[in-house]
C-alpha cells in the first residue's frame, strides 16, 4: 500500500523521547509532525476557551495580559488530591476538543499537500481519545532510569515530579496494548529511527534508507 496517507502517532512513558523520535521521523521522510503540546498552547489562546477556563477557576488563572498564565492554572490541576484530579477532567473537558480538531485540521492539510503520511506527537493521546485518529499506534520502550534522566535534563524535573506526571496518565502496559508497533529505545536515536523505518518498508513499502 505505497500510496496509501498514514497517521503515525506515539506513545509511551513521560520522557521516553517520543518528540525526538517524532521528529527524526518527520525529517527522514520529510513529512509534518504535528506536537500536542503546541496545539495545548494554542488552544489556551483561543477567546471562547479562556472565557471558559475563567469561568472554572477563577480570574488568578490569567495574566495582566488578559492570556491564560500556565503556571498558576498547572498549579491548581496537578496533583493526586480529589480537587486537582477533577480539575485536570474538567480543564481536559474545555480542550481536549478544540486541540483535536486542531489535529485534524492538520491531517487534512498534509494530506492535500501530498505527503506520504503524518506524525502525531501527544502526551495523553490514548487518554483523550485522540487514538481514533491513528492509523498507526507506535510505543517507544525506553528504561525508566533514561527516562528520568532525560526528564532531569531537559526539563529539570524531580523524580517526584515524573512519578506525579506518570500517575495522571494509562500506566505503561496498558499503553502498550494499544500498540501496533514497539520500538527498542534503549539505545541511540539512529538505531530507533532505524526500527521503525524498516517496519514502514515492510508495512507500506516506504523507502528503507
Amino acid at each position: 500500500m505505497p500510496n496509501r496517507f498514514i497517521t503515525l502517532c506515539f506513545i509511551g512513558g513521560v520522557g521516553s523521547g517520543k518528540s525526538t523520535l517524532a521528529k527524526w521521523l518527520g525529517e527522514h521522510f520529510s513529512i509534518p509532525v504535528i506536537d500536542g503540546d503546541k496545539l495545548g498552547h494554542a488552544a489556551l489562546k483561543q477567546p471562547e476557551v479562556i472565557k471558559q477556563l475563567v469561568e472554572r477557576f477563577g480570574s488568578r488563572i490569567v495574566d495582566p495580559d488578559g492570556e491564560i498564565n500556565r503556571s498558576e492554572l498547572g498549579a491548581l490541576v496537578w496533583g493526586d488530591d480529589s480537587l486537582a484530579v477533577q480539575g485536570r477532567k474538567e480543564l481536559e473537558q474545555i480542550v481536549h476538543p478544540v486541540i483535536r480538531q486542531s489535529m485534524q485540521e492538520a491531517i487534512k492539510n498534509a494530506r492535500q499537500s501530498g505527503h506520504r503520511g503524518v506524525v502525531i506527537d501527544a502526551a495523553v493521546l490514548i487518554e483523550a481519545g485522540w487514538h481514533e485518529i491513528c492509523d498507526q499506534l507506535i510505543f517507544v520502550d525506553t528504561p525508566e532510569k533514561k527516562r528520568l534522566e532525560h526528564v532531569i535534563g531537559s526539563r529539570n524535573w524531580t523524580e517526584d515530579q515524573l512519578r506525579k506526571r506518570e500517575r495522571s496518565q494509562l500506566d505503561l502496559e496498558t499503553k502498550r496494548k494499544y500498540a501496533d508497533f514497539v520500538i527498542d529505545n534503549s539505545g541511540s536515536i539512529e538505531q530507533s529511527g532505524q526500527q521503525l523505518v524498516q517496519w514502514l518498508h515492510q508495512q507500506y513499502g516506504w523507502p528503507s534508507e
